[in-house]
């Protein structure tokens, strides 16, 4: 508790600080999320979704907070190139917990398309943003949501109207930059109207040698008939804190493929909440995780099928070498009257050392009798005997042991429907697995 009572304090002492660098809209809420949080304070591993990390420790340290807007020099087209070879996006920068202005695509978006600040777009458009702010992601239910919304004065809004198509896909790249250790509190919110379609990449780097803690909220409202592909990438350092919640709202005949690749981190703890509103809605979940060292990974899921004739296919691997830690719990939730639901739910995991450890937790519940659902997982380590096969055609140890992990994740980076990004990721994951990626460098890993 006394993690949270820092944080208590901070709030009461700079709430007017808070106040004067946000907006109107964003400000509502927090005496209500202070609230919550005093009932609640940080989620402990005596919560279920939180068993397998322990959140207070990553929140005990004494961080900096930019609360008063500091501007941070800081120019992202030197500091970082994150490009895709072949693949043309937009590309937006986030800097620490602000979307950065000054350097934005020349290419037009589609009429109607809105890619800008979250606190600027609630004072302009404040009726895109006042009855979903805050919906998806209750203050009243998750102790990290409810701080997240006391401090967060910015963040990214992207809006696409109905029946509009983004062609381009968009690519943000969250770059975590300070002088001093840093906590950022950012908020992200998605609006695809009904029959809109957007493709939507985050890149999230750490540019400084520095502790950084981030905390993350996003609400993804995904209307009739619209379609969705979100791939996100982290390559940051062992000196990062990332804790992220994504609520995911689909309406009838929506489909959304949710990618997380998981590359280069310090302790990684990612939430995601899907639930299915409409029938005939789909969802793709793919994860893909190489930690080693002392790295942390856990990733925690729900697919929520409330109404029927709604499918969900979700697909983790993890490759765990050296003292890393991994950790996966994906809950199927089947709700009454949901009939002609199908489901399906997998989780292998590869633990190349025997000092490396997985939990996995995949869960089913049902209460519909007309169902398609299967759940299952596995752990395991690198098959001697298909070692020794390619060590007696020639090739090293080392390669060898190389090629089975890439082979092992291979179905996740295939799944990525962007072939050039899938391309690139082929690359990366392959460069990270010979340990070419072990030390964070910057963009210079990207050329």
């Amino acid at each position: 508790m006394e993690a949270a009572l820092q944080y208590i304090e901070l709030y009461e002492q700079c709430r007017g600080m808070i106040n004067e660098h946000s907006t109107p809209l964003l400000n509502q809420p927090r005496e209500q999320a202070c609230e919550d949080f005093r009932r609640l304070g940080l989620p402990t591993q005596k919560l279920e979704r939180y068993k397998y990390t322990d959140v207070a420790e990553s929140f005990a340290p004494d961080y900096g907070l930019n609360l008063r807007h500091i501007d941070i020099p800081v120019n992202p087209y030197e500091v970082f190139r994150c490009d895709v070879p072949n693949l043309s996006t937009s590309l937006y920068f986030v800097v620490n917990d602000r979307f950065y202005d000054r350097a934005l695509p020349t290419a037009p978006l589609p009429e109607g398309v809105l890619v800008m600040s979250l606190a600027e777009a609630a004072a302009k458009y404040p009726q895109f943003i006042e009855n979903r702010y805050g919906r998806l992601a209750r203050s009243s239910k998750d102790g990290l949501n409810a701080l997240n919304t006391m401090f967060a004065q910015d963040g990214l809004f992207i809006y696409v109207p109905k029946n509009t198509v983004v062609e381009r896909p968009l690519q943000f790249v969250n770059i975590l930059r300070a002088d001093v250790d840093l906590m950022v509190n950012r908020r992200l919110l998605i609006v695809l109207e009904d029959g809109a379609e957007a493709k939507i990449l985050f890149c999230d780097h750490a540019i400084d040698d520095r502790n950084f803690l981030a905390t993350q909220v996003s609400e993804v409202f995904v209307g009739e008939n619209a379609h969705l592909e979100l791939y996100e990438l982290e390559e940051t350092h062992v000196k990062s804190r990332r804790f992220s919640n994504m609520y995911v709202d689909q309406q009838r005949n929506s489909s959304a493929t949710l990618d997380s690749i998981t590359l280069h981190n310090g302790l990684t703890r990612n939430r995601t909440d899907v639930t299915l509103s409409g029938e005939y809605a789909e969802t793709r979940m793919f994860g893909c995780v190489v930690a080693d060292k002392q790295q942390h990974v856990d990733n925690n899921t729900l697919i929520d099928h409330r109404v029927a004739n709604c499918q969900s296919t979700e697909l983790y691997k993890y490759v765990l070498d050296g003292e890393a830690l991994g950790a996966f719990a994906g809950r199927v939730l089947v709700r009454e009257g949901a009939q002609k639901t199908i489901s399906q739910e997998t989780n292998a995991n590869l633990c190349a050392t025997d000092t490396a450890r997985m939990y996995t937790q995949p869960m089913l519940e049902i209460y519909a009798d007309d169902v398609k659902c299967s759940h299952g997982s596995t752990v395991g380590q690198l098959n001697d005997e298909a070692l020794f096969y390619m060590q007696q055609r020639g090739i090293p140890q080392d390669e060898a042991r190389m090629l089975l992990k890439f082979a092992f994740v291979g179905e996740v980076l295939d799944s990525i429907r962007l072939e050039p990004l899938r391309d690139r990721l082929h690359y990366l994951v392959e460069k990270r697995l010979r340990g070419e990626l072990s030390k964070c460098e910057g963009c210079r890993l990207c050329k």
